[in-house]
């Protein structure tokens, strides 16, 4: 008999249960499920039982659940075997997938403790089953020993000073006063976390009036607090010291893992030589002993009967084992836990199952005909997104090749032309919310050697230490680039070979032929890419082999150039060949190539035209971003293997500045070291982070070669506080955990930040040491669009050449800009346009003051040392002017600057600047034949009427102004607004 037919079972208490993100709480009386008010949530009676769902939305929309049946100590064995019964019954109605964990009062899991943070203090009573819910008419006193560093484990001990020791953090609660006592032995982050458990008690138990003190071992009599504290305990005495046998210590007795198979409801051992997945049979229930865990395994063709007989047999071998420590896990076939198939010696990957939209559909059918509400079984509902870049893409970029121990900076138009056989580093330098924010990175390539690898870290490494650890830090291979890297890049090409002495040594030695790549050579590039804002060219061999039908290619040998487009790829995909062509071979006539019609030359290119060939047709597919999974990490030495314990339903609190974390997303990880790590330690980051890799503690099989981003408290990228429900605040504040919650206490929930630090942003590439301006901001960069023309003139490209400055833009980096703005190919009424545009932009060459007006500012302002050399001149002179001259042209001036006093939140209206003339539109534009003059060219926008505002950035300029800078900077981009 199939799970689907026993569904009539299922209580209807769990109708629309687990349909979204959250937890869901039911408590059981007179043996049914009853639910419970979201008031309730996390009060817990010792005499009753309550299930717990926790639903997760993943990032693709699906939904995933846990259970968690809680039995207090004062519970009935009926309300504990309906509690049991009715999980089941749940599970069933949530697809038969979740996994269900049994917690018993005082010995409950990490994972469930997790979702009633900061603590779970079970008051005495219960509802309707026999007992009463205790009031006391005075308060009671009680003492209370707090565990752990990252989940707190509370249990009340005798109200004795011998109870103390110097080993724990003890919490006693009076009536008029609580006291935290931090024994000499314990670590900041249990002294922390023990103070959020002493806030709870204020904030639950004395409605938030009543005040803590903080109590140090071995201070004595330090304050009048200390005093008080020891007085109730009839004066101070010296503590003993805590026995070596510790009672509350779990002890694991049965190590040896045992495979037991369940029939007729009673279990029989499984015998064999090891633990393999082939031992467990679809149709069968199993338990499987280790120890402190006992798991309960059923398979997916097990009824809804089967399963309950087989979680009573559990129960009772539990309880008849005398186990009262061990927990309870049940798992269904296909969804088992990364814990469970740790167990076995070998779980191959193709035996999980998986449940088709089908499958899944059928039993959403079944439910709905029971009269269930099935609407979020399937999936939530989640919009398309776009690929998001989460910080500002325009900063300013600069790149090093590294050569040997050295690096040698690139040039702004080679910036983002790498060889495989190279290493790289590079600076990006962005604006922030509050401030300027860096990345440093490096690019390691597929054919580079190890030598320059280690050189290439150990050089970023310098970097950073050098701006105080304050900038955020990657590593990234050739191959599995983060979308956040290309969209930085914008248009990446990737040669074959390498050009460091390293790399030319190394395959002279090995006898290596060398491809590295030439102009005039043969080669052939893949094109690829999301958009304009990030496309990349990858050389491949060029081989037909090499070739796919989702994507186009680039083959070029002398002069003579083809592109070839696969038979399934889009206009779009075709647009991102034009483009690349552009930075490839500009100049050259191309021949286009449609798949299945290649002329005979393209073939003899690649080696001929094989008479059989079936090309690939899927394109690479980039790792997805799953599930974040928070880890806390301990790397003691270097044969020492890394030490990780998991924070579930981690919140940004979890982070604490003692230590160093992992948080990882599946398609890259991220290693965040707290402020108050040692410099050595935070120095390993990058092979914490390399270890956490190899050793793939959730068995996801992640390649060794996933991006590691460095992250320093404080220094907090968004593409990291995404994952959070970040306040920058906290992260800012002075001092160990445990001071900084004091802090955060005493100022009433608000944290306290530390001054902010000022960091050099830039590393120049000559020995001098001298610091050296960024090579371009792209913010910037942009200029028309124009079509691509093929074999123009020498006259045409030297006009085109004074129109496309170089200053303006880097032609290694597109302008981003939304696709839909950018023509296809050339028209002939798009260069009858962008002719007449050119020819009206060289009326105004001769005219100085346009010119001006056409160059940005702040590109102006990044002009080389000989140009800054040039200004200080012009400086030094302008000190010589006579007064009012000054006075006078000082006036001009700050008339230009737009009020740059004024917040950006200021604009309490939407009418027009006050004090700023308004011009047309038209006369603002960089193309326009009469464009206007001394204005502020970076903010050409403040000059329009509130009606031109409104209409060409389609917000009111008070909504405009409330965006960051680097959001007003890109929609004025996508915009094309001048």
């Amino acid at each position: 008999m199939s799970l689907a037919v026993s569904m009539r079972n299922v209580d209807p208490a769990f109708q629309g249960a687990g349909q979204k993100d959250g937890v869901e709480i039911w408590h059981i009386e007179k043996s049914c499920p009853v639910s419970l008010p979201t008031s309730s949530y996390g009060k817990f009676f010792t005499g009753d039982t309550y299930i717990i769902l926790k639903t997760f939305a993943s990032k693709n929309g699906a939904l995933r659940h846990e259970i968690h049946y809680w039995l207090g100590k004062d519970t009935s064995q009926d309300e504990a075997g309906a509690a049991a019964t009715k999980t089941l019954e749940l599970d069933a109605a949530l697809g038969g997938r979740a996994v269900q964990y049994r917690e018993v009062q005082g010995n409950e899991s990490d994972k469930f403790r997790s979702l009633f943070k900061p603590c779970i203090m079970p008051q005495e009573g219960g509802f309707a089953t026999g007992s009463k819910h205790v009031e006391e008419s005075e308060y009671k006193t009680r003492l209370l020993a707090c565990k752990g560093k990252h989940i707190v484990h509370i249990k009340e001990v005798p109200f004795a000073r011998s109870t103390l020791n110097h080993d724990n953090v003890f919490i006693l609660d009076t009536k008029s006063k609580i006291f935290q006592f931090n024994g000499s032995n314990t670590s900041i982050q249990e002294r922390a976390k023990a103070l959020e458990v002493a806030q709870y008690i204020r904030d639950n138990y004395h409605d938030g009036e009543c005040e803590i003190a903080s109590i140090e071992d071995g201070k004595l009599m330090a304050d009048a607090a200390s005093g008080e504290f020891w007085g109730l305990f009839g004066g101070f005495a010296p503590l003993l010291r805590k026995s070596a046998h510790d009672e509350d210590a779990a002890t694991d007795s049965h190590s040896t893992k045992k495979l037991l198979c369940i029939e007729k409801g009673k279990a029989n051992p499984v015998e064999a030589d090891s633990l393999t997945r082939e031992l467990l049979a679809t149709d069968t229930c199993y338990i499987l002993d280790c120890g402190l865990e006992v798991y309960l395994w059923m398979g997916r063709s097990t009824s809804l009967d089967e399963r309950k007989t087989a979680s009573k047999a559990a129960e009772e071998f539990i309880q008849g084992s005398d186990r009262s420590k061990s927990r309870l896990v049940r798992v269904i076939e296909g969804f088992e836990t990364v814990i469970f198939r740790s167990k076995f010696e070998s779980w191959p990957q193709t035996t999980n199952a998986t449940v088709t939209e089908d499958g899944k559909g059928k039993v959403a059918a079944l439910l709905q005909r029971r009269g269930l509400n099935v609407k979020g079984l399937l999936k939530v509902d989640t919009e398309k997104e776009d690929p998001e870049e989460y910080i500002d893409c325009t900063g300013q970029l600069q790149v090093w090749r590294v050569n040997g121990q050295d690096k040698v900076l690139i040039s702004p138009e080679n910036q983002s032309k790498f060889y495989s056989g190279d290493c790289y580093i590079f600076q990006y330098s962005y604006s922030g919310d509050e401030k300027e924010e860096h990345l440093i990175g490096t690019w390691l390539g597929k054919q580079s050697i190890e030598k320059e690898r280690a050189s290439a870290v150990s050089l970023a490494n310098k970097m950073v230490e050098s701006m105080k650890f304050m900038v955020a830090q990657a590593c990234i291979h050739e191959g599995s680039e983060p979308i956040l890297f290309f969209l930085i890049f914008q248009s990446l090409i990737v040669f074959k070979g390498g050009l460091s002495d390293g790399y030319k040594n190394y395959i002279a030695e090995k006898g290596i032929p060398d491809d590295t790549y030439t102009e005039d050579g043969l080669a052939l590039f893949r094109v690829q890419g999301s958009g304009p804002e990030s496309m990349q060219a990858i050389q491949v061999d060029a081989v037909p082999t090499s070739l796919n039908s989702a994507y186009c290619y680039i083959l070029h040998s002398g002069t003579t150039v083809f592109t070839w487009a696969g038979s399934l790829t889009s206009p779009d995909d075709q647009d991102l060949v034009e483009r690349q062509l552009d930075l490839i071979k500009p100049e050259l006539q191309t021949r286009p190539q449609k798949e299945g019609a290649e002329f005979d030359q393209f073939w003899e290119l690649i080696g001929g035209k094989p008479e059989h060939i079936e090309l690939p047709n899927q394109k690479i597919s980039s790792v997805p971003e799953g599930d974040p999974h928070l880890f806390s990490c301990t790397f003691l030495k270097a044969d020492v293997l890394l030490q990780v314990t998991e924070i579930y339903n981690f919140t940004q609190d979890d982070l604490m500045t003692e230590d160093i974390f992992i948080l990882d997303c599946h398609s890259n990880i991220f290693v965040w070291v707290g402020q108050q790590v040692d410099t050595k330690n935070k120095l390993q980051a990058l092979t914490i982070g390399e270890k956490f890799l190899e050793h793939d503690f959730l068995f996801e099989k992640l390649s060794h070669e996933t991006p590691i981003y460095i992250v320093i408290e404080g220094s907090e990228p968004p593409f990291f506080t995404r994952f959070f429900t970040w306040d920058s605040a906290k992260s800012n504040m002075h001092g160990n955990s445990f001071q900084r919650k004091l802090a955060i206490m005493k100022h009433g929930g608000t944290p306290v930040e530390k001054p902010k630090r000022r960091v050099t942003a830039s590393f120049g590439g000559r020995s001098s040491g001298g610091t050296e301006k960024p090579q371009r901001s792209r913010s910037v960069s942009f200029s028309p669009d124009r079509p691509r023309v093929r074999g123009r003139s020498p006259a045409f490209n030297k006009l085109a050449a004074t129109f496309e400055n170089p200053k303006d833009r880097n032609l290694s980096t597109p302008p981003p800009n939304v696709a839909k703005l950018y023509p296809k190919s050339g028209t002939t009424q798009e260069l009858g346009s962008k002719s007449a545009a050119i020819a009206a932009l060289t009326k105004s060459f001769d005219r100085t003051s346009a010119r001006e007006s056409l160059m940005p500012r702040t590109v102006k302002e990044s002009k080389v040392t000989a140009e800054t050399t040039s200004k200080e001149k012009t400086i030094s002179k302008e000190k010589t002017t006579p007064k009012e001259h000054t006075i006078s042209r000082s006036s001009r001036l700050e008339s230009l600057t737009i009020k740059e006093g004024i917040k950006e939140g200021d604009h309490e209206d939407d009418g027009d600047e006050e004090g700023v003339p308004i011009y047309p539109y038209d006369r603002l534009k960089t193309s326009s034949e009469d464009p206007v003059t001394e204005i502020d060219v970076t903010k050409r926008e403040t000059y329009l009427s509130a009606a031109e505002f409104k209409e060409k950035l389609g917000m009111k300029r008070a909504e405009f102004y409330k965006l960051p800078k680097w959001k007003q900077n890109k929609l004025k981009m996508t915009a094309q607004l001048f």
